[in-house]
């Protein structure tokens, strides 16, 4: 009879024995094939060769008895298992995979105090596939957000689950920068496409390049860089510096070092991993103590609020002026309005993007946003709005071809999508050549407090780290 398998009649668990039994013998077929096929030779130059089992000498063959033996039933098993496994995934078998649709991995913060960070990079996100209509060409897009927990183990391990289970073509988001050094080769390594919306260690601008990676925000030394070229205008002769110490801060201060003509009267690093520093009284009394004309600082996310409530109580506010960098951005403002700190009203702060830059994907942008979430984006959610737009460039121009890196990567390079910051080129080292705007908080028509742009810094920035890229 045809598609007769000869367990008809059968009782199941005489079927289920018959099954086992025929599943043993094969595995002892596998095993005696091994000691026949699974002797290897190496030449001179480390390539190696499968030779009959009986061309070993004895000592080689008892050996290769004994390692075989070894392999119980269970083993052999689970390496049949696996082996199945691995020839189903066409990942990892090298086979051709086909797409429907486009998988993207986000990694961000969506726990604890840096949680609004990550909530207006996912908002930004989520705007830019409704503006796009959750499709990029003729393929539909799903986005997967993980919570990296603000620590570089559990980015790692979402990172890895991304790439690894959930198959995705491309990994972004990324607020922290060692939580993006701890990730990246999971994605690289794989030969996925990585694109930072924000994090920009001075590591992967330079040395760690990588033809996959991008960033759609900025170089970490940069924004230091043009606060202190403003620093240098207002004559400002002498500074104290304060920044938490993890790569970030690090490369802030390295970056305002590099341009400030000035004095540093000290520096403090305060703790950031783990539980971080939220008590500045120590510092503030040094930098009371140091002389210094003003105050320069770098605290994003979790510890501004507290860094800036302090600045006020401890009265530096009325006799030295403060100059930060990622220390003010549209999650924290209406936080720090509603509590009246007195002193953020008309500070200045650097940045490559501003809510009132009169770009129409700007205006769109803003505006959208605005009428979902009723307040002003910040430059966290304008970043990962570009992040997913560069995606659909990348897409885009290869009709849903997702196994045509080359064209893909091609088609980012140009970076001729619409941009919430205008017209903008990506460097050697894809990090974007793009102005710098000194931004100012303000009170808009509907009193709340927000940016304007006061003056351009710098044109066509490029980071400094570009000359070590050798991709």
């Amino acid at each position: 009879m045809s598609g007769n398998t000869g367990y008809e009649g059968l009782m199941p668990f005489m079927k289920l024995r018959l099954l086992w039994t025929r599943a043993y013998y094969s595995v002892c077929f596998f095993r005696s094939g091994l000691l026949f096929f699974l002797s290897e030779e190496s030449d001179l130059s480390g390539n190696t060769s499968v030779i009959p089992f009986f061309w070993l000498a004895a000592p080689e063959r008892s050996h290769l008895i004994a390692m075989i033996r070894s392999l119980t039933m269970k083993k052999i098993f689970i390496f049949i298992f696996l082996a199945l496994c691995f020839l189903s995934n066409p990942a990892l078998s090298g086979e051709k995979e086909t797409h429907d649709q486009v998988k993207i991995g986000f990694v961000t913060t969506l726990t604890g105090s840096a949680a609004l960070i990550g909530e207006d990079m996912k908002f930004g996100a989520e705007l830019a596939l409704e503006h796009l209509k959750g499709r990029m060409g003729e393929l539909d897009v799903s986005i997967i957000y993980e919570d990296d927990e603000s620590k570089p183990e559990i980015g790692k391990q979402v990172t890895d689950k991304l790439v690894q289970w959930d198959n995705v073509d491309f990994v972004t988001g990324f607020i922290w920068s060692h939580v993006l050094l701890a990730s990246r080769r999971s994605v690289l390594n794989a030969g996925n496409f990585l694109i930072s919306a924000n994090a920009g260690p001075s590591q992967m601008a330079g040395k760690m390049c990588h033809d996959n990676f991008f960033s759609v925000s900025w170089q970490g030394d940069q924004m230091s860089m043009a606060i202190g070229e403003v620093l240098n205008k207002k004559g400002i002769k002498n500074i104290y510096m304060m920044a938490p110490n993890y790569t970030a801060g690090k490369d802030m201060i390295s970056g305002f070092l590099r341009v400030f003509k000035g004095q540093v009267m000290g520096i403090d690093q305060t703790k950031w991993g783990g539980v971080p520093q939220l008590d500045f009284s120590a510092e503030f009394a040094k930098v009371r103590s140091s002389g210094a004309d003003a105050l320069w600082a770098f605290y994003p996310g979790k510890s501004n609020f507290s860094f800036l409530n302090q600045y006020e109580q401890s009265g530096l506010a009325e006799h030295i002026p403060l100059y930060t960098v990622f220390v003010f951005d549209a999650t924290t403002l209406p936080r720090m309005q509603e509590a009246g700190l007195k002193s953020v009203p008309g500070s200045l702060f650097p940045q490559f993007w501003d809510p009132t830059l009169n770009i129409p994907a700007n205006n769109v942008f803003v505006t959208d946003f605005r009428a979902k979430h009723n307040r002003y984006p910040s430059f966290y959610a304008a970043q990962s709005y570009d992040a997913i737009n560069l995606i659909n460039l990348a897409v885009t121009s290869v009709k849903g071809d997702l196994t045509d890196r080359e064209g893909m990567r091609m088609a980012m390079e140009t970076a001729d999508f619409p941009s919430v910051r205008g017209k903008f080129r990506f460097g050697r080292n894809h990090f974007p050549i793009q102005n710098f705007y000194l931004r100012k908080i303000v009170t808009d028509k509907e009193s709340n407090w927000t940016s304007e742009v006061v003056e351009t810094i710098f044109i066509d920035h490029q980071d400094p780290y570009v000359d070590a890229c050798l991709r």
